[in-house]
């Protein structure tokens, strides 16, 4: 007899991390093993990329031309 509310809980816990566990409440039947933001984003083009990097400092400003003259010609 006492097996039964052990494994009514066993339920309701596995219940509830498949609903809250993972990071917000997502229901546990949709989106398996993918997150849907990054599906939605389309890929950086190569001057958003040149961009990124001079804007970090990785490039100079002449590197910078050069390396976009290249690109959009």
């Amino acid at each position: 007899m006492w097996i039964y509310p052990l494994i009514g809980l066993g339920v309701m816990l596995m219940m509830m991390y498949l609903s809250f566990g993972r990071g917000g409440f997502r229901p546990p039947c949709r989106g398996w093993g993918r997150d849907e933001r990054a599906a939605e984003q389309k890929p950086d083009s190569a001057l958003d990329i040149l961009k990124r990097r001079y804007a970090k400092g990785e490039i100079t400003k002449d590197e910078f031309e050069r390396m976009k003259r290249d690109i959009l010609e």
